[in-house]
């Protein structure tokens, strides 16, 4: 089925109304004002209410009456929904209605000013579609799906006469049969180990195989066949891919069974040494299926998924089983509103984890689901397979379910006890470093360096939930006039570029000189009462997901804080800067802060907030030297070892003989590199500092 992934394909346009500005001039509402009897804020959400409605009523009159997705979009043009219908026209007039709705719908009328539509050809397009927006789009009243990582999968390749088995992940573009998902590489990784030793696949590179002379320590100990050097021919090694095949798309009982009457064979045969060949690779596929935790008898392939909600949090647990074998699982935190109920943020969860992932045939939930049957009929469709949503009610497949729910459950209430103790810290850190409030997002930067080469400044991002991984940046500095070494050029440049960025994707109106201030408000009636078990003032999330942090963080000290004070200034940028300079001997724990217009000080040793912070700081330093020593290996790689002071043509030649590769050169210990003609102590030590040496 060819569903449009670009709102903008042909025959996907969106419609607008042409006379929009024309016909909304001419419904404009007065400005509210108080009432006898009313608060003036009472009468401005009412005002803003009923424009809501006026503008979705306006956009309705050109609604088609055809199965498509409308997205509701504010004044700013950020999209607030996005959702499906069978039929957009009714759908959309439902909204125009002046009643029956709760609070959360309410407060969306209120907030859209536009309404754009894109027809499908069939509601099981729009279902797809919708899940498509909704994860590009991340509309702030949908459910929306945080964790879009992609799960690890075992390949057994097809493009090579001598077939590898190796760990995969990403999108499926070489040509091989792909087996997962699998919940962590950790499984991925334990279950190829034990395939190897069942099957003796090879794991190697294809130019590593290419240019074997005799065969590899996996050989040795018996979990490759060696197809390099031929110490297997082609027939028998394809017949040990094929088994591989059959076993890991669900015939491991007919697979077991092939091996163990060949091992009575051999032992009738009196070929002992045969047979203890089969033993062992019997004894391979049985550690594959005694490992792996809950394997039911009666599900060969399913993903199991179960919702559990308290204190305004979902968590969403995944099981993964394959071949008869559970293959690991994950939990999810969707961010969904509290009148989202378990079945409403199980229905929009499923529909954008399977975007861009191979459904399995069967698919277990906790709760029903509306429109069960239509997510079931567009899964088969994208699928090219039947796909079954099912609700079990007794045997063992209710008692996978459950499983799940009792992991759900454990699952949230770590999240719960992680987010309050978060909460308890960033109130501290509100409190030492005297901000408006607890900030939602604190960013923290920092420079890596070798003398000036290979400059690179890293951001990471922090908040209510922990670190923001997916939101951390990296920049190349790219001065040419600056001067090797200059820290605080180094800072002036990181900042200028991020928040020049900042305010031009996205500004925000305050009250600073240029319209823009740094400190965001929170979102107006979206805190929400504090819930149980979460402590004070704990809320599960935030709407307002703004880009704009409440904290920078500077790891330096004085000099970094004022080189980034002038930065923002020149920008016309407010924002509470914090300045951490490192202690005495670089200790940690002993760290100075400096402020601006407050004197610098030090926090008590054993502080909660000072751990807090160092961890942050920590973080942004790995994040930097990591960045800056992949920039330095790319450029050694095209450089070549001369950019080490002393290496030249004849000495990188006498390394690359001895090591073979630049890896083993770079994991080499100075006593290895000492071994080599021409490479004396002190060479050594420096070919060792350049790969190992601390960045600045």
């Amino acid at each position: 089925m060819n569903v449009p992934k670009n709102t903008n394909e042909p025959g996907t346009e969106p419609l607008q109304p042409a006379e929009a500005a024309e016909e909304d001039e001419e419904q404009s509402l007065p400005e509210p004002e108080a009432v006898e009897g009313i608060p003036g804020d009472a009468v401005e959400a009412t005002a803003s209410l009923a424009e809501g409605r006026a503008a979705i009523l306006h956009y309705t009159k050109l609604a088609p009456s055809r199965p498509g997705v409308y997205r509701m979009i504010d004044g700013r043009g950020d999209v607030l929904y996005v959702g499906k219908a069978k039929n957009i026209k009714k759908r959309v007039t439902a909204y125009g209605r002046p009643t029956g709705h709760d609070t959360r719908i309410e407060r969306m009328i209120a907030a859209t000013r536009t309404v754009e539509f894109v027809v499908t050809r069939t509601e099981t397009e729009a279902l797809l579609l919708e899940a498509n927006l909704i994860k590009r789009l991340r509309p702030r009243f949908n459910v929306v799906l945080r964790d879009d990582k992609s799960f690890p999968y075992i390949v057994i390749t097809t493009d090579h006469w001598a077939p590898q088995i190796l760990k995969h992940r990403g999108a499926h573009t070489r040509p091989g049969h792909y087996y997962g998902p699998f919940a962590s590489v950790w499984a991925v990784n334990r279950t190829i180990n034990a395939l190897q030793r069942a099957f003796l696949l090879r794991s190697c590179s294809d130019p590593f195989f290419e240019s074997r002379t005799r065969p590899c320590l996996l050989y040795q100990i018996k979990r490759c066949s060696a197809p390099c050097t031929r110490e297997i021919d082609f027939k028998d090694y394809s017949a040990l891919v094929r088994e591989a095949n059959a076993f890991l798309s669900g015939r491991s009982k007919t697979v077991k069974d092939e091996l163990a009457g060949e091992m009575e064979k051999a032992s009738a045969a009196l070929d002992f040494e045969r047979a203890a060949i089969y033993r062992d690779r019997l004894a391979a596929l049985s550690a594959i299926q005694s490992h792996q935790g809950v394997n039911p008898r009666g599900v060969e392939e399913a993903d199991v998924f179960a919702v559990h909600q308290q204190g305004g949090f979902s968590c969403v647990e995944v099981f993964f089983f394959r071949t008869g074998q559970n293959w690991g699982n994950r939990a999810y935190f969707p961010k969904a509103d509290r009148s989202h109920g378990p079945g409403d943020v199980l229905s929009a969860f499923l529909a954008q984890f399977y975007d861009d992932r191979p459904p399995p045939r069967l698919i277990l939930i906790s709760h029903a689901i509306e429109d069960a049957e239509l997510l079931a009929e567009a899964l088969s469709t994208k699928s090219g397979r039947k796909t079954e949503v099912s609700l079990p009610q007794r045997g063992e497949k209710k008692d996978l379910v459950e499983h799940a729910l009792a992991n759900a459950r454990e699952a949230l209430g770590r999240k719960l006890a992680e987010t309050s103790s978060q909460q308890n810290l960033l109130r501290q850190l509100a409190e030492t470093f005297a901000l408006p409030r607890p900030p939602r997002r604190i960013e923290v930067y920092d420079n890596s360096h070798i003398q000036g080469s290979n400059a690179v400044g890293a951001m990471v991002v922090a908040g209510p939930e922990g670190f923001r991984k997916g939101q951390y940046r990296k920049f190349n500095i790219r001065s040419a006039d600056l001067v090797p070494g200059d820290d605080f050029a180094m800072m002036r440049e990181v900042l200028e570029r991020r928040f020049k960025r900042l305010l031009a994707e996205a500004p925000r109106q305050g009250n600073g000189e240029q319209g823009v201030s740094l400190v965001a408000s929170p979102v107006e009636g979206e805190a929400g009462p504090a819930q149980p078990g979460l402590g004070e003032g704990v809320e599960p999330d935030e709407h307002d997901e703004s880009p704009w942090p409440d904290l920078v963080l500077i790891d330096g000290g004085q000099g970094q804080l004022t080189a980034a004070r002038e930065t923002l200034a020149g920008l016309g940028v407010e924002v509470p800067l914090v300045a951490i300079a490192k202690g005495p001997d670089r200790d940690a724990g002993r760290e100075t802060f400096f402020l601006p217009g407050r004197d610098s000080f030090k926090l008590p040793p054993r502080d909660p907030v000072l751990y807090f912070v160092e961890r942050l700081r920590d973080e942004a330093h790995r994040f930097a030297v990591g960045s800056h020593r992949a920039r330095r290996k790319r450029d050694l790689r095209e450089a070549g070892l001369q950019e080490i002071a002393g290496i030249g043509p004849s000495r990188k030649r006498a390394l690359l003989h001895h090591f073979g590769t630049l890896k083993a050169i770079e994991r080499a210990a100075v006593m290895d590199l000492m071994q080599v003609d021409g490479i004396s102590a002190e060479t050594a030590r420096r070919i060792y500092a350049f790969f190992h040496g601390e960045a600045a």
